[in-house]
């Protein structure tokens, strides 16, 4: 069990695992937490909407049942819409046996056993757009779409793809997703299994590294100083911005060329994305 990650490292996880996400307004902080905690977190589990109005619907719910409905919803054209994080009105109570099987590691149940465990606290959810009927497909971009994202959440937690559950196994409430669950932890275990693409730090502004600034980010970017022979440090790097960071930017900006208030140790866009410092 692990506590969930952060809105910030969660959508950054997602784009550099080339999850394409239009972002919805609030959406960090649009949940249902009030009614109880979220986590800790064994995994993500996988709906389809049964409708195709589903964007909106699952960020607001109903009178019956709020929202939102889950973290996010796989669009037909591989969209990741996020419209909520934190605990959503998705799982509903499941099964016990397929939740120790879940944490650990092992093989789950042919069929779900009683509702008893609170799935909305436990596992990331996320609605496909789908009608569920058996005739209406999951194109090739939907499908790439889910697989990256819970290969995203899978590396993140360091789970395997066993962490990643449809509807229908957990409960036998439930039919969704309408696809072969089995196939597509395939799909997410080969992805796991292949070596990932590296991606960089975009350029988070001058302003971003003042004093107190804590950050895997400046961590990553210390390191890559120190790589570059660029280092003026007595201890670390760590993750909080110093004035020996602000030295050692200064000898990398120097090292590209700059000088006088242009090498000045606050890093500007240009020496930044020279400096390719690899995603948190």
């Amino acid at each position: 069990m692990t506590a969930p990650t952060s809105a910030q490292r969660f959508l950054d996880a997602l784009l550099g695992e080339g999850v394409r996400v239009v972002e919805h307004n609030g959406w960090r902080t649009h949940n249902r937490n009030h009614k109880g905690p979220w986590g800790p977190v064994d995994g993500v589990l996988l709906h389809h909407t049964a409708g195709s109005a589903s964007v909106g619907f699952c960020r607001a719910g109903t009178a019956d049942l709020p929202g939102p409905l889950c973290i996010g919803v796989i669009a037909k054209d591989g969209t990741v819409h996020l419209v909520g994080y934190g605990r959503t009105n998705h799982a509903g109570n499941g099964s016990r046996a397929v939740y120790d099987a879940v944490r650990g590691g092992t093989a789950l149940p042919a069929r779900p056993g009683p509702d008893a465990v609170d799935g909305n606290a436990r596992f990331y959810g996320f609605e496909i757009e789908n009608l569920g009927n058996g005739r209406d497909p999951y194109p090739d971009a939907q499908l790439a779409a889910v697989e990256r994202l819970a290969a995203a959440l899978c590396r993140t937690h360091g789970w395997g793809a066993g962490h990643v559950i449809g509807h229908k196994e957990w409960t036998t409430r439930k039919i969704d997703p309408s696809f072969s669950m089995p196939g597509m932890r395939a799909r997410i275990a080969t992805r796991l299994g292949a070596a990932r693409p590296i991606s960089y730090e975009p350029f988070p502004g001058a302003a971003y590294f003042t004093a107190g600034r804590r950050s895997a980010v400046i961590t990553a970017m210390g390191k890559r100083l120190v790589a570059q022979g660029c280092g003026r440090y007595e201890a670390g790097p760590g993750p909080a911005w110093t004035t020996a960071d602000q030295r050692s930017y200064a000898a990398w900006q120097r090292k590209l060329g700059f000088t006088d208030t242009e090498a000045d140790g606050i890093p500007g866009r240009t020496s930044w994305d020279k400096l390719r410092v690899p995603r948190a």
